[in-house]
């Protein structure tokens, strides 16, 4: 790999656009979901039981413990903790000294404070993944706040190998949980013939992709295995050519995602992660200032050709992989390609045994090198006290490297049980001892495909006599068969994701939902905003319902017509069964369900007090109440976005791009007539000096030639 210096600076960049949106998404669902009068009060998980406030961190690590100091109540110190890390996070976007170490520390505490009390709408792999990342980010960021510019150590490399490492276990775990968990649906490569339909919150795009015929379905699954399963290991060779084919691979996987699905800011985290792939030489090629061509000699020709062969002989093995384990097969006169799955899960299973230990080695043989390098680089540097400085915070950062990596190994064998009860004693117990802080997670998106016999969505509904009853009509989720899917992502609408999750089960499975009933039949307006921004769009605005009761349906694509126009009704459904009985206030049932999973409200809602900060907080939420999410998270990204337009555009020059100092020339004797070197005010690593700094040092020897020093 060549340098680092842009692809760290737009992962530090994207790092803080993610988090902005993380908290800004959060912050406008928090009253309806953690409020005093929300589905499942954040309060409830702090229980204050005068505790020394140290115990209580390392009960709960969580920054609202300090919201009484401040006279605040749970819900307003949550609010305040997604304004600071939004805040903080849009500061970080637009203004590059603030890509600080301390600056992610601080956003990583804030997110890690309110992943504690989040409960069931929280324990998302992606608030994982963010988290995660987070963490990496403090130790690749540089420490530059009190100094006011950025700078590059010798030992990032180090540092930002582990986001590959990341990036790795992510696609790797997620293509292997595919096939171990036995799903037939994927082991018949027919899974995107029911997975447009049947995710969460479909894109209007993923009713075009659904049509698509089953065979060009069943190819992509075979081509999703492959760039999640092959090709995470080309992330590690040696190759450079080869790691931008799988870059831009994974780069293709994770647009064609985001172009059908609604996965809020996840796409865009593997997207950043994906950034660890690249190098300077490539960044500048995009922006057209690429290294020109220069006349090679036969050595340098020679390995060149060298290179390209290998390459093309690890894609045309891959692709003969590809074509042995699922025998592709083309088809010219029906004009297709025949997929089919020609090994066992007995032959996978020894599969996976044979290369999980192999690629954790591997691994390690590649965070050696970047060690290796970074050491040679600190050897390089001249001074005795800058070369002690450079080792010095070689030997930390490698540690933690090698920290990090030794207990993320305990999470990634949980893909195959043999490797992951071999590990060391004292390493899974590092990973107990840090488990709670999130630094290290397992991964396996899309384990198993739902919804084979029809998507399953609960519906829910009201009425004033128990006669007459009228649905509730949620904003994002499937409902009303008529209405287009909709384009809400980055923001997650974390209560439609959990009554997807909801309609898989029967309610006793999901106890948040009585809570939910019960929020809705007292008609509190907090509640009702995650349903319908807009309250004069619920049906019962006026006065809340008398009655509730939920059903279950099956909901399914319509077909595409014969003139290929867009659809009149874009879904089709069939009743199923009751999903939730009629309850009532005071309803027996309701008060017995409430009881059974705990819901009832415990103790005396503490007061907030009538101080400056509370005000300031009920004024903010009085400012953005009613805006759409996607609307709030749009407008602040544009606007972090034409700021730094803008400053490059003044500037001349991007963020992050500006050329690096000039290495020192190695040193070498020189004749006792030139005066001694200048002593030096910062470490410079001696290496091979670049074009420009030849053509300078050529002037320089030309113009002392011409000196009458020199002629003499």
């Amino acid at each position: 790999m060549g340098d680092i210096r842009l692809p760290r600076h737009m992962f530090l960049w994207s790092v803080s656009v993610i988090y902005m949106l993380a908290f800004a998404s959060l912050y406008v669902q928090i009253p309806g979901l953690y409020g005093n009068e929300g589905i499942l009060p954040a309060r409830w998980q702090m229980r204050y039981t005068g505790k020394p406030l140290l115990q209580q961190l390392q009960d709960a690590p969580t920054l609202l413990w300090l919201g009484p100091q401040a006279g605040l109540d749970t819900q307003q110190g949550m609010e305040l903790l997604c304004l600071l890390g939004a805040l903080l996070a849009f500061g970080a976007m637009v203004l590059e000294p603030l890509r600080d170490c301390l600056v992610f520390l601080c956003l990583w505490l804030l997110y890690l404070s309110l992943y504690q009390v989040g409960q069931v709408f929280l324990y998302f792999q992606w608030d994982n993944l963010l988290l995660e990342t987070g963490f990496l980010a403090i130790l690749i960021a540089p420490l530059n706040l009190f100094r006011g510019k950025s700078s590059f150590k010798l030992h990032d490399g180090i540092t930002f190998w582990l986001v590959r490492w990341l990036l790795f276990r992510l696609m790797f775990a997620s293509g292997v949980v595919k096939l171990t968990s036995r799903c037939p649906t994927w082991w018949g490569l027919t899974a995107l013939t029911y997975h447009y339909e049947t995710q969460c919150i479909p894109t209007p795009l993923a009713w075009f992709a659904h049509q698509l015929p089953v065979w060009f379905q069943k190819l992509s699954v075979v081509g999703t295995f492959v760039i999640e399963i092959a090709f995470p290991f080309l992330f590690f060779a040696p190759i450079r050519c080869l790691r931008l084919g799988a870059f831009y691979l994974q780069v293709l996987l994770q647009v064609l995602i985001i172009l059908t699905g609604n996965y809020n800011f996840f796409n865009l985290l593997t997207l950043t992660l994906c950034f660890s792939l690249l190098d300077d030489d490539q960044v500048h090629s995009w922006l057209g200032r690429g290294k020109k061509k220069k006349a090679k000699s036969w050595p340098e020709t020679l390995v060149s050709w060298t290179t390209l062969l290998i390459e093309l002989g690890v894609y045309a093995f891959i692709i003969y992989l590809s074509k042995l384990y699922f025998e592709l097969e083309i088809n010219w006169n029906n004009k297709n390609v025949s997929s089919k799955t020609a090994f066992t899960y007995h032959e996978f299973n020894q599969f996976l045994k044979t290369v999980t230990v192999p690629s954790i080695w591997i691994g390690v043989l590649s965070l050696t090198w970047e060690v290796v390098t970074a050491m040679f680089k600190c050897a390089c540097v001249r001074g005795f006290f800058w070369k002690l400085w450079a080792t010095l915070q070689w030997a930390i950062m490698a540690t933690a490297a090698a920290g990090v990596f030794a207990v993320s190994v305990v999470p990634y064998t949980y893909i195959e049980y043999e490797s992951n009860s071999n590990i060391w004693p004292g390493v899974r117990k590092v990973y107990e001892a840090v488990d709670r802080y999130q630094v290290v997670n397992s991964y396996g998106l899309f384990r198993r495909m739902t919804g084979v016999g029809g998507r399953p969505e609960v519906v829910i509904e009201g009425s004033m006599d128990r006669v007459t009853w009228t649905e509730i009509e949620f904003m994002y989720k499937p409902g009303n068969v008529s209405a287009p899917p909709p384009v809400v992502a980055p923001h997650q609408p974390r209560l439609d994701w959990q009554m997807w999750f909801a309609a898989l089960g029967p309610h006793t499975h999901s106890p948040w939902f009585t809570s939910l009933v019960h929020r809705l039949l007292q008609g509190k307006r907090d509640v009702i905003e995650l349903i319908q921004t807009d309250v004069s769009q619920y049906p019962f605005s006026q006065q809340p319902p008398a009655f509730l009761r939920a059903q279950l349906y099956k909901y399914w694509f319509t077909e595409a017509s014969e003139d290929g126009s867009p659809p009149q009704q874009w879904w089709r459904r069939q009743y199923v069964e009751e999903f939730y009985p009629t309850v009532h206030l005071g309803d027996p049932v309701l008060e017995g369900l409430l009881s059974q999973h705990g819901l009832k409200d415990k103790g005396v809602v503490r007061r907030a007090a009538d101080t400056a900060l509370p005000r300031a907080l009920r004024q903010v939420r009085e400012g953005v109440r009613g805006l759409p999410a996607p609307l709030l998270l749009g407008s602040l990204f544009s606007t972090g976005a034409a700021i730094c337009l803008l400053k490059v555009l003044f500037s001349g020059t991007p963020a992050g791009s500006r050329p690096k100092p000039a290495p020192a020339e190695p040193k070498s004797r020189k004749p006792k007539e030139e005066s001694p070197p200048a002593p030096e005010k910062e470490p410079k690593e001696e290496c091979k000096p670049s074009e420009g700094e030849r053509e300078n040092s050529e002037e320089r020897a030309l113009d002392s030639d011409r000196s009458p020093r020199k002629r003499k």
